[in-house]
């Protein structure tokens, strides 16, 4: 009877944060001014911050977690949707993320049934100058080198990746967890390691059939 009461309580815990944790969530979207196509699936609240004159735009069926309550894979983060000086992200449909940060000061574009691994973070900013005397004497992002950040169609990226600026990530590619990713990946590689590096291609033919 005891076991049988914890676990109602629980569930009934757990969903009732989700209503909770989804509301919020909206309203977040709304007074940041961001769209989302139906069928959005959130658990835990994100830290949003669109700044003006910047945008977020997501299709449809998009999922994420956000917190340590979520995806309990260790080393759990909220998700952050961050963009600033003019930064624009779009998210594809059927996108799913878990403790993923995006930080925009240009443009980050990911694709249509792209899954991201816990704690992935996506930069398509240096943040700083790599000149020690602007660092010192400006301290301002906007000196700092930026460069727009693409994910294609397909794409898995394994938990605790960080993909930076400039970087293509072709369709279906696969990055390994933990990779630092600093160039472009073609479509159907795996890549893995700090830095990132070529390590096999994938078959294009289903492995069942």
């Amino acid at each position: 009877m005891l076991r049988f009461t914890f676990r109602l309580l629980r569930y009934l815990g757990r969903r009732s944060r989700r209503i909770a944790e989804s509301a919020g969530t909206r309203i977040i979207f709304y007074l940041n001014n961001i769209s989302y196509g139906p069928g959005m699936e959130g658990a835990g609240i994100p830290v949003v911050d669109i700044n003006e004159g910047c945008s977020m735009r997501i299709g449809s069926a998009f999922s994420f977690n956000s917190g340590p309550r979520y995806n309990r894979i260790g080393r759990q983060q909220s998700c952050f949707f961050i963009a600033d000086l003019g930064g624009r992200i779009q998210i594809g449909d059927r996108v799913g993320m878990s403790g993923t940060a995006l930080v925009c000061h240009n443009a980050i574009t990911i694709g249509n049934d792209v899954t991201i691994g816990g704690n992935t973070v996506i930069y398509d900013t240096d943040f700083h100058s790599l000149n020690a005397d602007d660092r010192v004497t400006f301290q301002d992002n906007r000196l700092a080198r930026t460069a727009p950040v693409l994910i294609g169609n397909r794409v898995f990226i394994g938990a605790h990746v960080t993909i930076l600026k400039g970087v293509t990530v072709g369709d279906n590619a696969v990055i390994a967890a933990g990779a630092v990713v600093t160039k472009t990946v073609p479509a159907n590689q795996v890549w893995g390691g700090n830095p990132a590096q070529f390590i096999r291609s994938l078959s294009l033919q289903p492995i069942y059939e």
